[in-house]
């Protein structure tokens, strides 16, 4: 998948980022300080993250930060060619979507807002 995503939109790729060993936040290492990414449309989190939380005690902001929360590759990339990478996904049988956007900010910032809250980072 991510061999046809690059072979056929190479230029429209602007970053790629497997959430994993930072989980959601690991976006945050790749961005300028004048960068504020929104998630406002992720992914329900898979049971298992629901267990781990209750047997942690760990709050949302610690779990997404921690773990990806079932949303593994983000791929970067702006609006025009979202559509034409998502259909390569499910080609592959790889449910996708878009799950935010990237805005001009103040600072270095991470939004992800649930159906329960908002957390910033």
């Amino acid at each position: 998948m991510v061999k046809e995503i690059l072979e056929n939109h190479f230029d429209a790729v602007h970053g790629m980022i497997h959430s994993s060993g930072g989980g959601q936040t690991k976006c945050m290492k790749y961005v300028n300080d004048n960068i504020r990414i929104v998630k406002d449309n992720l992914f329900t989190p898979p049971v298992i993250f629901d267990i781990i939380k209750e047997a942690s005690g760990a709050d949302d902001k610690e779990m997404y930060q921690v773990f990806n929360m079932g949303c593994r590759l983000e791929v970067y990339t702006n609006e025009k060619y979202a559509n034409n990478i998502i259909s390569i996904s499910e080609k592959y049988g790889i449910e996708a979507r878009v799950i935010g956007r990237v805005e001009e900010s103040a600072k270095k910032e991470l939004r992800i807002i649930t159906s329960l809250n908002e957390i910033v980072y």
